[in-house]
């Protein structure tokens, strides 16, 4: 039987019961700027995975408090963190959900206000704090920048290690994937990226030396990480700077399978979010999945997750039937719809292959 979003995937000792991944989706929503969990988190997640999704995936989640894009991001930089994932790991569990945690460093981008605040950069004044890249080169933002500087051997020691607690955090608080964020312009996209990365060091320059400490860091988190669950990285797959040197997907692809050589096990494929002077395509249904098929035919022994515009169970469903991808990985729909999954199990004919919790049986 051909493989569809229904069909299980096993990735090392861990087998996710369908092929629908909740995209991590920032929340913006800790109190008192602690980084700790919230009933608003518990809530956000848990509903998705009554939902149905294969895995839920928690949003970026910083690895230490200047890794925070905004003051109430969620964090996992000590034990006490942990302990506030706890029970909203048991919970999807209980659902048949996987629960994941995207493990993240803003770099550079940190230190903003919450989008429906402005999304403006915060001094330590304000609130915020000085914030690290590859360079001291700021975000380019219209108003001031936060202080940066550039990350010496000990700063690069010291995120490595943040990485690596992290995810033996994320273990401890019951956590079965973890992610390790790399796009989106946040701090290992920024060395990837030859737009944000000129160091004159080992860590910049030519493709080797720029990808470097991201894998240094995959190295840090997959020597932490326990053998048998899987481990994802989400890269993206483009700058959307055709006009300058930038990163590419043909570097992507390159990358993808050193990733998959150091013990990565699926790569998320979003895109974009270097730099303000991207050029994003049309973003219709499906406008980043181009970037996820590509790298997935260019890489092998790793499973492939495509996001980006994708809203429709038919669509979800026809990445995996036609082999574009392994894994759908639904972001914004997932909001307007908690219970994405369930409805694809109706209305592509599977119901037999997700358990509707008996509290909802008389709608499903």
């Amino acid at each position: 039987m051909a493989e569809d979003l229904f069909s299980p995937l096993a990735l090392r000792d861990v087998t996710l019961p369908n092929r629908v991944m909740v995209s991590p989706m920032c929340q913006y929503s800790c109190e008192s700027r602690d980084g700790l969990a919230t009933d608003w988190h518990a809530q956000h997640l848990g509903s998705r995975a009554v939902g149905g999704a294969g895995v839920v995936m928690a949003e970026a989640t910083a690895v230490e408090p200047r890794g925070r894009i905004s003051p109430e991001d969620l964090g996992l930089w000590s034990d006490a963190h942990a302990d506030a994932l706890r029970d909203v790991t048991a919970f999807a569990r209980e659902q048949g959900a996987v629960p994941g945690v995207q493990l993240a460093h803003a770099g550079r981008k940190a230190a903003t206000s919450r989008p429906w605040a402005g999304h403006d950069p915060l001094q330590p004044d304000e609130g915020g704090w000085p914030v690290v890249g590859p360079t001291a080169d700021p975000w380019p933002y219209e108003g001031d920048a936060p202080p940066t500087s550039a990350l010496d051997r000990d700063g690069l020691d010291s995120v490595r290690t943040a990485f690596a607690d992290a995810a033996r955090r994320a273990d401890d608080a019951g956590f079965q994937v973890v992610e390790v964020h790399a796009a989106h312009g946040y701090l290992l996209h920024e060395f990837l990226s030859p737009v944000t990365n000129d160091r004159d060091d080992e860590y910049g320059g030519d493709f080797e030396s720029r990808i470097r400490f991201p894998i240094e860091v995959i190295d840090a988190v997959r020597d932490t990480w326990p053998d048998e669950k899987p481990l994802f990285l989400r890269i993206s797959a483009t700058d959307w700077l055709p006009d300058r040197d930038s990163w590419t997907v043909e570097q992507s692809i390159r990358f993808a399978d050193r990733a998959a050589d150091r013990g990565v096990d699926l790569i998320d494929v979003s895109a974009g979010g270097i730099h303000p002077d991207q050029q994003v395509p049309d973003t219709g249904p499906g406008y980043q999945i181009r970037y996820g098929r590509r790298v997935k035919s260019g890489t092998d022994d790793v499973a492939v997750g495509a996001v980006g515009g994708i809203t429709t169970p038919e669509q979800a469903d026809a990445l995996v039937r036609n082999g574009r991808a392994d894994v759908a990985v639904v972001g914004r729909e997932h909001l307007r719809d908690p219970y994405f999954t369930l409805h694809a199990a109706r209305e592509l004919g599977r119901e037999d292959a997700v358990e509707v919790p008996p509290q909802y049986r008389r709608a499903f």
